[in-house]
């Protein structure tokens, strides 16, 4: 049994059925929709370069074609993990030996006046897309609440398409948290040269209408701006309420050992509600990208068949936006980051970026460096030792030679 129809659940059921597993498979998803990635939601299907099929995991017809019993509308209430049952909405009972929950996030929702009006949106969701598509067709402005990947993303979509945009972010930069000071204002330069009215340290105080729709929105600083839809990022939370009802281990996520088991021997945990205790990085984290979703879905369906598989995988996520193309690898936590270097051109956008902890690299990025990419940037963090500052930041000297090594 498997609760969730987005990429971890698909991915988990494609691998039993490709590893050998000839039993039931149920695989149950709340939206109307095949399984689906979401990444083109924010990118490639937003921009209009990717026909809406390509967000598909697969067609409904292969699930039917390898005996996957795919649900679709259909919402689970509860686990009676005493009868190993899951309970539906409509108060069906559906039996498991081995259950995976793969429930995935949802938005944070916003919490200003206006916020209940027709136009304002979150994207999470192929229907959401569709909405905010059709803000852009119909040639906006928009207003994006948050600079984080998804509304950068969102903007860049909107912009590329000629419509005029908004971001307002209470930070001083985008991604301020998440990249620092230096790398964060490539970002913020990025987007005000495309066009994006850029607007940092502004919160958001109200949302204006217009006969039940979205007409403009009040900003901290008292300014009105224009907008025929709000677009609102500003992070997501873990579903682990069918966790918690069922007294799994919960805490910012479910809690689930090196091999995706939760508390409870027989139900695992996948992608973004999985938090868990990472024996590469010697802690629990827990990660809403669409790579640890393809990574998990299939760790947890090998785990589910009585393989002894350890999840070791490095969190790992990508952006496009506009020219610029970027892929980030590794963990770090607010405060525990001593030094940033950088490498390369930052002021072409053609650099890399690397977050070091007591002297170790802990994560790494490279912007537009397709050639090398992240790999020799992967091996640094694998390794584990520490590095020669001066050399990391040469681009002259190759990477696996950036490694102090001790004599003898």
């Amino acid at each position: 049994m498997i609760v969730g129809g987005g990429l971890a659940g698909a991915k988990a059921a494609e691998t039993l059925r490709a590893e050998g597993f000839d039993q039931r498979i149920v695989l149950l998803c709340e939206e109307a929709e095949v399984p689906y990635e979401r990444p083109p939601l924010s990118k490639g299907y937003l921009l209009g370069n990717d026909p809406r099929e390509s967000a598909y995991v697969h067609e409904a017809e292969w699930y039917r074609e390898h005996d996957i019993e795919l649900r679709t509308s259909t919402r689970v209430r509860r686990i009676d993990r005493f009868a190993s049952e899951v309970v539906l909405t409509d108060a069906e009972r559906v039996h498991y030996d081995r259950l995976l929950l793969a429930t995935g996030s949802e938005p944070r929702r916003l919490d200003v006046p206006g916020a209940d009006l027709q136009g304002v949106r979150y994207l999470r969701t192929l229907p959401d897309s569709d909405a905010i598509k059709q803000t852009i067709e119909a040639g906006g402005p928009i207003v994006v609440v948050g600079a984080g990947w998804i509304g950068l993303e969102v903007a860049a979509a909107a912009r590329e398409n000629g419509v005029e945009v908004t971001v307002l972010e209470v930070a001083d930069l985008p991604l301020q948290q998440v990249l620092g000071d230096e790398v964060a204002s490539v970002f913020a330069d990025l987007h005000r040269e495309h066009g994006v009215d850029l607007r940092l340290g502004t919160g958001i105080a109200s949302i204006e209408g217009t006969d039940g729709r979205v007409s403009a929105v009040t900003t901290s600083d008292g300014s009105s701006v224009p907008a025929a839809a709000v677009v609102v990022g500003i992070g997501a939370s873990p579903r682990t309420s069918l966790a918690e009802d069922a007294g799994l281990v919960v805490d910012n996520g479910v809690h689930v050992d090196p091999h995706l088991f939760s508390s409870d021997p027989v139900i695992l945990a996948a992608g973004d509600i999985a938090a868990v205790e990472h024996p590469v990085l010697h802690q629990r984290i827990r990660v809403e990208h669409w790579a640890n979703a393809l990574a998990t879905g299939p760790h947890a369906a090998r785990s589910m068949m009585g393989q002894d598989v350890v999840f070791e995988e490095l969190p790992y996520f990508f952006t496009d936006q506009y020219d610029l193309g970027m892929e980030y690898i590794g963990y770090t936590t607010p405060g525990t980051v001593d030094e940033v270097v950088l490498r390369g051109d930052v002021a072409g956008r053609a650099f890399y970026a690397f977050w070091l902890t007591s002297g170790r690299v802990a994560a790494a990025m490279h912007v537009n460096l397709w050639d090398d990419g992240i790999d020799p940037a992967k091996a640094l963090i694998l390794d584990g030792g520490p590095v020669d500052t001066a050399k990391l930041a040469d681009p002259s000297v190759p990477l696996a030679e950036t490694l102090v090594r001790s004599e003898g």
